[in-house]
């Protein structure tokens, strides 16, 4: 028995044409793949889902956890599939339209004329959708359900993909924001794009009465006195994604309504520090705000807009009393909130003048993990470094006031960044923490590798003639401040030379292209002695 395909569906019917079945594959199989990956496109960003995921993991397997940290990679990976299926279900309609169309204008007496005329009279059982010659493909496109919510959905799709490339959510955070949004109506299109029906197949009653294997060669007898066989029935086939999405959709939602509650809640801002390299250091209190290393938060300002949350690594260490985050000042909205907070000013701004803010989280991230290992290597890029504040303040707080029994024993801290400026605001902490570690003899349990990756030929005189004094001139630390890029092939083999047996946790918070060679360098120096495990930050 052959088929027709209506809207790049496949119908049963009593016909053996094989002309019009050569797109019918091209269009069901990216139809199953949308379904499917329309189920996974919303899990990877279900935030508090997978903070508790995490954490439950976590206890029986720490690489499986490790998996869901990469959960935004994933939900990349799957939109550009969502994209590719698109693209080839939208094509495969087409070459399917165009045959429907030539089959009502068929004069020939085809087995395709016959099928397009069945049910012109009442309408009630057809299966070509074109249900006359005086229409084309275009308008039953912007006449139909399908049609209508599949153009919707493919401007939706269209506008989410381009608008989330590199260079424009860099650049231009909040058009990513705002077009990504359009979400909501893409899945609305989806769970409606099958509701008219268009999509139909004979009755089950029909097939017996009207056996493709035994009717098809006499088509133009069908329903005649003498005939053994009666014009076949056709209905539409149900909707069938809503199945699909309707579990990720109420998590989503459930999703949601957490984000609301908790942004409702009361932040007040304790403090606001001005650094340099115009970097903003908010300090916070929330009733119930419980943090580890390394989590971030979303935030939002109400004043400089009702709608868009914003993510920052928490600095704070959750010893101390309050939460906080460095922004650095580099678009339209982190430029109103720096003028919100009075950086533009140089008086000392009012409590009650600061603006309100509604924060959601903390969230987990990969460096939750920092004391889980005994050897550890933190690698931040430029304000990359946030995440590692929050670790080195939390070292503070258990070697230096609790005297906790901490199970690393080593941290190696690279920090590689373009202007000296952007030292200055973490400095106060690195000098802190390297003047207690003396007193305290342990002068060997962190090593600080800082690396200015630029200067100026003003910058680099200065430098030499203060070279030889007893603290660096940039950072005021004794570790003296390096001049260029690490060379990590050296700097893994030295790891491994000393720690040989060990498992060492690699964290990086910073650009792709280090990311891929960090990756390589834990690859490659994992041997029988010591195992490099590789973790990234979202930068």
């Amino acid at each position: 028995p052959g088929t027709l395909p209506v809207g790049g569906i496949e119908s049963k019917c009593p016909c053996g044409v094989v002309a019009v079945q050569q797109a019918l594959p091209w269009a069901r199989a990216p139809a199953a793949c949308l379904n499917f990956n329309c189920m996974l496109i919303l899990l990877p960003v279900c935030r508090n889902l997978l903070s508790f995921l995490r954490g439950s993991i976590q206890r029986c397997s720490r690489s499986a956890a490790r998996q869901l940290d990469r959960n935004l990679t994933f939900h990349k990976l799957v939109a550009y599939m969502i994209a590719l299926h698109t693209a080839i279900h939208i094509l495969a309609h087409l070459f399917n339209f165009e045959r429907f169309m030539d089959a009502q204008l068929d004069k020939n007496d085809t087995l395709q004329y016959v099928l397009s005329q069945i049910g012109n009279g009442d309408n009630r059982s057809y299966l070509n959708p074109i249900r006359t010659k005086d229409t084309n493909p275009t308008y039953v496109m912007f006449t139909t359900i399908a049609g209508l919510t599949g153009v919707f959905m493919t401007l939706a799709l269209i506008l989410m993909i381009t608008s989330s490339t590199e260079v424009i959510r860099r650049s231009y955070f909040e058009v990513f924001w705002f077009t990504h949004h359009l979400f909501v109506i893409f899945f609305i299109g989806l769970v409606l794009h099958g509701i008219g029906r268009i999509v139909r197949g004979q009755t089950p009653t029909s097939f017996q009465e009207n056996n493709p294997a035994e009717c098809e060669k006499y088509y133009r007898e069908w329903g005649k006195n003498g005939t053994f066989c009666p014009v076949p029935n056709f209905a539409g086939n149900p909707p069938m994604t809503w199945k699909w999405v309707v579990g990720p959709m109420f998590l989503y939602l459930c999703e949601r309504v957490v984000r609301f509650v908790r942004s409702q809640q009361k932040v007040v801002i304790t403090k606001v520090v001005m650094h340099p390299s115009r970097t903003l250091e908010l300090q916070m209190r929330m009733k119930g705000f419980k943090m580890e290393v390394g989590q971030y938060v979303f935030m939002q300002c109400p004043s400089i807009s009702q709608l868009e949350w914003h993510p920052f690594t928490l600095t704070s260490a959750p010893e101390e009393d309050h939460f906080s985050v460095h922004i650095r000042i580099v678009g339209d909205w982190t430029e109103a909130l720096y003028k919100a907070c009075g950086g533009d000013k140089t008086e000392v701004q009012d409590a009650w003048t600061l603006p309100k803010m509604a924060i959601d989280g903390p969230f987990g991230t990969a460096s939750e993990d920092v004391f889980r290992y005994e050897v550890v290597m933190l690698v931040g890029a430029g304000i990359g470094v946030t995440p590692f504040a929050s670790i080195l303040k939390s070292v503070w707080y258990k070697y230096v006031q609790q005297n906790a029994n901490v199970f690393t024993r080593k941290i190696y801290f690279y920090w590689l960044c373009p202007e000296t400026e952007a030292f200055e605001w973490f400095a106060d902490l690195l000098q802190s923490l390297e003047g207690q570690m003396v007193e305290k003899g342990l002068t060997d349990f962190l090593s600080c590798n800082i690396y200015l990756t630029r200067w100026k030929e003003s910058e680099a005189a200065h430098f030499t003639v203060h070279h030889e004094a007893e603290n660096d001139p940039i950072t005021g630390l004794k570790q003296k401040t390096l001049y260029g890029k690490p060379n990590w092939t050296t700097e893994f083999n030295n790891i491994a030379a000393k720690h040989n047996g060990a498992k060492v946790g690699v964290f990086l918070c910073g650009p792709l292209g280090l990311a891929k060679t960090l990756g390589k360098q834990c690859r490659t120096h994992s041997v029988s002695g010591v195992k490099f495990i590789f973790n990234k930050e979202n930068f």
